[in-house]
């Protein structure tokens, strides 16, 4: 039905995710695996282990003894497995926002090319040694506020739409209608096959504003369709994208997986009571946690949920403290790169920072209860909801940042510390100063979206917000409200805004480290992304 989708790779093993139309058993490599059920649908994710490092391993994928991958008429490169060669530079793709999949909006004019689908068809004519190691989908894979027509239709033939989440996708099932949707494109379910994928979630994955404030939960609560969201919601998202996250050590001490491995049952009950307790809040945590760390040899990726995670009760927060505790542990050792992975950017246009914590402290009753309130609505209709409007989780990111950039978690300092974000519809690259010294280069690296598009309105507003002048203005008109709290760094920004259907790829060889943003372009007959811009992050 869906996959293969190569997920994890190391060194010397590798996860591979498959989606069957029944019960059955997955053999690749030698390596066989049961399916198991959720709401009627069918999966395995098949551990290999004992792989020769550095080396591409092709596959092919059995269901009960019959080979039923690659399709024998398929002419692009066998699927192939491509261990971590600790020694080899590193190259990693990322961006955000995916929108169905181009032959979705064929008749749309707004839709350019879906990036993923443009980088398939580019990696297919190339030698594999040019392909990036890894793809990192930074949130919103799937649509669940915004489907297209032909969910709708399929909607429409199920239930009733005037009632209820109405054309948006309601539960567990109309989920996978989504991932159907996204993931079976022919040329990205090849990329899928040939290139390790890292994803997160972010607001549209769920619902738009998910998780913005304590106010935006209760909202919902009220309404007769939410719950059933939420764990439709975090039920999937836990099948089709974090499972593929984790690592074989982490799926052998994950309960919850090998139970529903094992438990020869539909496991739907198991993951309704899973995402009830996922989505709770309880003594300043949540019920989960859906961060996790990567090593690409000599490059670390710490993925930070900044969605499901929000502590909203009291005092509000990206990520809990414990959870945070987790965050900062993951990044003690001795590495050349981190790559801190956030849906949501961690520096913004300045003038944008500032407004947002400028709400933030006008919502928490910096000028009473009636302007707080007017904030809340503001924050909400706005989307004003990233780092800078959770200035103390901004705050304690900005520390830990600091703290490697200046080689105290390890034997010395990395020569990068990179935040790879999406969600904002526009590229750019900021590089971070901090008040005091630090000796790895700090930058933000944004990049959406993969597939989606940008009103013009909209690209006016982040080009002005950009400016130097949007800047000074922003923060004195601001300040004769309420103060914008302060900042222990500065940033400017190396290159953007850039607009269109775009994916960035981060390139390490030792120390030395660079960024690279291209894009696709409507009406084009080849077959390749266009690089626009290239920025040096690192000389070594």
């Amino acid at each position: 039905m869906l996959g293969p989708a190569l997920r994890h790779v190391g060194q010397d093993d590798a996860t591979i995710w498959v989606e069957t139309d029944r019960s059955c058993v997955v053999e690749i490599l030698g390596q066989r695996e049961s399916t198991w059920c959720v709401a009627g649908h069918h999966y395995a994710l098949v551990v290999l282990s004992g792989l020769p490092a550095g080396q591409s391993i092709t596959y092919d994928v059995q269901l009960d003894g019959e080979t039923v991958w690659p399709l024998p008429e398929d002419p692009r490169p066998r699927p192939r497995i491509r261990t971590i060669d600790a020694d080899a530079p590193v190259r990693i793709a990322f961006g955000s926002c995916r929108y169905a999949r181009s032959a979705t909006v064929a008749d749309d004019d707004h839709f350019d090319p879906d990036a993923l689908m443009m980088l398939a068809r580019q990696l297919a004519d190339q030698d594999e040694a040019d392909w990036p190691h890894a793809v990192l989908m930074l949130g919103d894979q799937v649509y669940a506020d915004e489907t297209t027509e032909a969910t709708q239709q399929r909607i429409r033939q199920r239930r009733d739409i005037t009632t209820g989440s109405r054309e948006q996708v309601a539960d567990f099932e109309e989920y996978t209608w989504l991932y159907d949707e996204s993931w079976n494109d022919p040329d990205v379910r090849w990329l899928m096959s040939v290139l390790p994928s890292s994803m997160i979630f972010d607001d549209h994955d769920v619902c738009d504003d998910w998780n913005t404030s304590r106010a935006w939960r209760d909202q919902m609560q009220t309404t007769d369709w939410w719950a059933e969201r939420i764990i439709g919601a975090l039920s999937s998202y836990w099948v089709y994208q974090h499972l593929g996250n984790l690592s074989p050590d982490d799926l052998a001490a994950d309960a919850l997986y090998q139970k529903v491995r094992g438990y020869g049952a539909d496991a739907e009950p198991l993951l309704r009571s899973f995402a009830e307790h996922a989505d709770a809040e309880a003594d300043g945590a949540k019920g989960t946690r859906w961060s996790y760390r990567r090593d690409f040899g000599p490059v670390r990726l710490l993925m930070i949920d900044s969605r499901c995670g929000r502590i909203l009760d009291g005092q509000r927060s990206m990520v809990s403290d414990s959870e945070l505790a987790w965050i900062s542990e993951q990044a003690n050792g001795d590495y050349n790169h981190l790559l801190v992975g956030t849906s949501l950017p961690w520096l913004l246009a300045r003038a944008l920072h500032d407004i947002e914590s400028w709400n933030e402290a006008l919502a928490d009753g910096a000028r009473g209860a009636r302007i707080a309130r007017w904030s809340e609505s503001l924050r909400q209709a706005a989307d004003l909801e990233h780092w800078a409007a959770f200035h103390s989780s901004f705050e304690k990111l900005a520390d830990l940042i600091r703290e490697v950039a200046q080689g105290k978690r390890g034997d010395r300092a990395p020569a990068t510390v990179c935040v790879l974000s999406g969600d904002v519809h526009h590229a750019y690259v900021a590089r971070a100063v901090y008040d005091e010294p630090v000796h790895a280069q700090v930058y933000q690296l944004t990049c959406s979206p993969l597939h989606n598009y940008v009103p013009t309105a909209m690209k006016v507003a982040f080009r002005l917000a950009w400016s130097s002048l949007a800047e000074r203005t922003t923060r004195s008109l601001l300040s004769v409200v309420t103060r914008v709290p302060r900042t222990q760094l500065r940033w400017t920004r190396e290159a953007g805004p850039y607009f269109g259907n775009e994916l960035m790829t981060f390139t390490a060889a030792g120390r030395i480290a660079m960024v690279e943003l291209a894009q696709s372009r409507a009406g084009e007959t080849d077959s390749q992304l266009h690089v626009v811009q290239r920025v040096a992050l690192s000389s070594g």
